[in-house]
């Protein structure tokens, strides 16, 4: 074997080997203000208020290290409306900034759409996108909840002619470390046995930060804690822990049957912090403390000057002693009663 020809087969070996550490592609819809802030998403603009105008941009790539690709071809767009209507929105060609596979900076085609939040309750967008490079057709799925406690909507079924993913816990107003569990249908049937991909989408500084530390730690196979898998059981069930606030991409996959296109369903979790914040529940942890030791010390002083006074009387012996536990287990329960 020749030089040459081992230098190439050893070339090819490593580009293989690069295109592996990719994570999965993945639809995302994310509302935002402006193009300028499209990437700078959080929980909260998944939240509308009535009569608002909700823009949505769509976008291809790897949410995890935050790598973009061009879009082939427009999306349809749907939004279903709390009441059940659909209505079809208009999707406009726009370009945003990002990150090649290659680290390199570049512009990149996407798509925006908007509509007014004319109803309380949940309004479903629905995005389908096909991408001929990757074989993939995507069904991708936000909710956008609008109104104090009108729950209603989200777990609705919009692409029951595709896959879809059902979720059965709220997908607003979860907090990290909350269990997301769904169900996967394709056509309306329960989609046994099927892979399902959890992706956590990052900023772009923050993924190139997190990509290289797990490089480095996990240097075996670092993708498989860039897109995480399970699988769902024979009714199409499956469950994750979202474990850090951010958005989330879970996708169940209907592999073809006949080496066409993989038909997937998105369906995109916004997680947010923990609540009550770590801060809160120090600060409340330190006052409670202060107060039971404040507490305790009274009670103290009060149990000596009990018995200073029973020291020239008939008083029974260890009557102090027995006030001054009693005023301890008084204050504990007060400070209990308090939390």
């Amino acid at each position: 074997m020749s030089k040459n020809v081992i230098i190439t087969a050893f070339a090819a070996l490593l580009l293989i080997a690069c295109t592996g550490m990719a994570g999965a592609h993945f639809t995302m819809v994310f509302p935002s203000d402006s193009e300028a802030t499209v990437w700078d998403v959080t929980p909260e603009d998944y939240i509308a208020t009535l009569g608002e105008t909700k823009t949505v941009y769509v976008m291809w790539g790897h949410p995890y290290e935050h790598i973009s690709f061009n879009m082939a071809s427009a999306p349809e767009i749907s939004v279903t409306k709390p009441d059940g209507a659909v209505e079809q929105l208009t999707p406009e060609q726009i370009t945003v900034p990002g990150q090649n596979e290659d680290g390199s900076p570049g512009e990149f085609v996407a798509y925006k759409a908007s509509f007014t939040v004319d109803q309380d309750g949940d309004s479903i967008v629905l995005v389908k996108y096909e991408d001929p490079d990757e074989d993939l057709i995507d069904y991708c799925k936000v909710v956008i909840h609008c109104g104090l406690e009108i729950w209603e909507g989200w777990d609705s079924e919009v692409a029951t002619d595709q896959t879809e993913v059902i979720p059965y816990v709220r997908p607003y107003g979860m907090e990290e470390g909350f269990v997301f569990s769904g169900n996967a249908k394709y056509i309306g049937q329960p989609l046994s046995g099927a892979t399902v991909e959890v992706e956590q989408y990052h900023t772009l500084d923050v993924g190139k930060e997190i990509v290289e530390v797990a490089e480095k730690k996990f240097s075996y196979d670092p993708p498989m804690v860039f897109t995480r898998q399970v699988t769902t059981n024979q009714n199409g069930d499956f469950a994750y822990t979202l474990d850090e606030p951010g958005i989330w991409f879970v996708c169940a996959a209907k592999e073809s049957d006949t080496g066409g296109r993989t038909i997937r369903g998105v369906f995109i979790v916004p997680v947010l912090d923990a609540f009550p914040p770590a801060e809160a529940s120090s600060v409340s942890s330190a006052a409670s403390s202060a107060e039971l030791q404040k507490a305790v010390d009274e009670a103290k002083a009060a149990a000596e000057e009990a018995k200073q006074s029973a020291a020239g009387t008939s008083s029974t012996p260890g009557f102090g002693i027995t006030l001054a536990a009693a005023g301890i287990l008084g204050a504990l329960f007060f400070a209990m009663r308090r939390k």
